[in-house]
């Protein structure tokens, strides 16, 4: 194959959050574009992946310090993703009922040991091709020790010249782990330890950065961020920015159409109002909410990154001060924050609403029912919520922060976008929602808005052809 992706996530076969939608997305148009590519991830005991046949196309072991682990790489029987799916089985290790963490939200205590067999054992396989992969493609720190071990492994000195590309989806995760760790890893050359270091650790995602032959990031604007805060990696991302490119990310195009979404109550044919009218009504009626005001949603993970902290509060204060809207969140995350909102479904009833689970046919129903959507994000390397949200008419209210100040722009300005705020306070967000409540009273500029914000074009193509001009720029094509 042309190029091969190692993640951890790959939708819909393993989904926590973004790092999967990418995965699972532009192997598909890099194939469409002519490109032969493929994705590996670890085989977890999760419904999408024991409800699918596999065939066993490789068995060996790798060694983790005294033991041998066995492994198997499996390639799904199907070709329903658009490209070739390969899954690394490591009993004891991933057949596990989460990616993460367990259904109760237990994180694995065993990252380190779990990363670096999945790791050694897809270089292992592609080390048995007679005809090698053109690229590796890493993805987030759980792969970063890939590009490290390809150069400088006495076992994988077959693979040295192979290209290695790494992608940060997300920089506030290092994978860092001690250095009593060291044994773990394959044998290497003492003089190159100093790529594995970073204050005194072991830290993948400083190693990926440092070794890969290209370094990319999810936009252009988060690559900027990252030069000036990533806990710690400032001085090391300004130092390899020569080979640094920020890619905003693509949505694909046929899993998020309204013209075709089945998850819809009413999918979109000729009328835009018709089309938001009809999914509103849905959702108000299953909510219990007023449809003719104002639907305000958020949909993600509830922690502190996304910015789900400032929600309570902010959605209080606009309730208490008389203002008017109707608000619906989904997702889950911090069990405080859960349980606050949960609360608050009870108090503001008729006027908040909150689904604390990770439900992705109610997603979809939400980005066509809404009238807004709220991401008031502390971190958001791309975000690929806003992008869904403008492809069904749903105007985002957003903090001007990484990918979300790249691809929304203010309708304040020519050609605008949606609602932006600059800075992480109950006032600069307040006053967002102030503003979007206006611009929804405006019904003909809020109608022409929805139509705007849907016919850009978010499609994977020209991302995937960014990609590819880095591709072919490593293997000289």
């Amino acid at each position: 194959m042309n190029v091969l992706h190692i993640s951890v996530e790959c939708y819909p076969a393993a989904k926590v959050g973004g790092l999967a939608d990418v995965v699972g997305a532009l192997p598909k148009y890099l194939t469409k574009a002519g490109m032969e590519t493929g994705v590996i991830i670890p085989r977890y005991s999760l419904p999408w992946i024991n409800q699918r046949k596999f065939t066993t196309v490789h068995h060996g072991e790798v060694r983790l310090h005294h033991d041998n682990i066995p492994f198997a790489i499996q390639q799904l029987d199907s070709n329903e993703l658009g490209f070739p799916l390969f899954v690394v089985a490591i009993p004891g290790k991933f057949d596990r009922p989460g990616v993460y963490a367990d259904p109760s939200g237990n994180y694995y205590q065993d990252e380190a040991e779990r990363y670096l067999c999945f790791q050694m054992a897809v270089l292992k396989w592609v080390a048995s091709f007679a005809k090698k992969p053109d690229v590796l493609h890493c993805h987030d720190h759980h792969t970063g020790l890939t590009p490290f071990m390809v150069k400088h492994s006495f076992e994988f000195e077959s693979l040295q010249n192979i290209p290695t590309v790494f992608t940060i989806h997300n920089g506030e995760y290092h994978g860092a782990f001690s250095w009593n760790g060291k044994h773990l890893l394959p044998y290497f050359k003492v003089e190159d330890i100093g790529l594995l270091d970073w204050n005194h650790t072991i830290n993948p995602l400083a190693t990926g950065i440092k070794t890969c032959w290209h370094l990319t990031t999810v936009s252009p604007s988060y690559l900027e961020e990252l030069n000036q805060k990533s806990n710690g990696l400032e001085n090391l991302f300004r130092q390899e920015n020569p080979k640094s490119t920020g890619i905003i990310n693509g949505i694909d195009s046929e899993v998020w159409d309204p013209k075709t979404d089945p998850y819809l109550v009413q999918q979109l044919k000729k009328s835009v109002p018709n089309f938001k009218k009809k999914n509103k009504k849905a959702l108000t009626d299953h909510f219990g909410l007023n449809p003719d005001l104002p639907l305000i949603t958020f949909i993600g993970r509830l922690v502190r990154e996304k910015g789900a902290d400032l929600i309570p509060d902010l959605i209080s204060q606009f309730l208490y001060s008389g203002q008017q809207a109707s608000f619906i969140v989904l997702g889950t995350g911090d069990p405080y924050l859960m349980d606050v909102l949960g609360r608050m479904g009870e108090h503001f009833k008729g006027f908040f609403h909150a689904q604390l689970e990770y439900n992705e046919g109610l997603a979809h129903q939400l980005y066509a029912g809404s009238d807004f959507l709220l991401m008031p994000s502390r971190v958001e390397p791309c975000g690929l919520n806003q992008m869904y949200a403008m492809r069904y008419g749903t105007v985002p209210i957003v903090r001007s922060v990484g990918g979300l100040r790249d691809t929304v722009s203010d309708v304040g300005e020519e050609d605008g976008r949606g609602i932006r705020f600059d800075h992480f306070t109950l006032d600069d967000a307040g006053l967002a929602l102030y503003r979007a409540t206006e611009v929804y009273k405006s019904k003909k500029y809020f109608s022409e808005l929805q139509k705007r914000i849907m016919s850009l074009d978010f499609s994977w193509e020209r991302s995937a052809e960014s990609y590819i001009n880095i591709y072919n720029s490593l293997t000289k094509k």
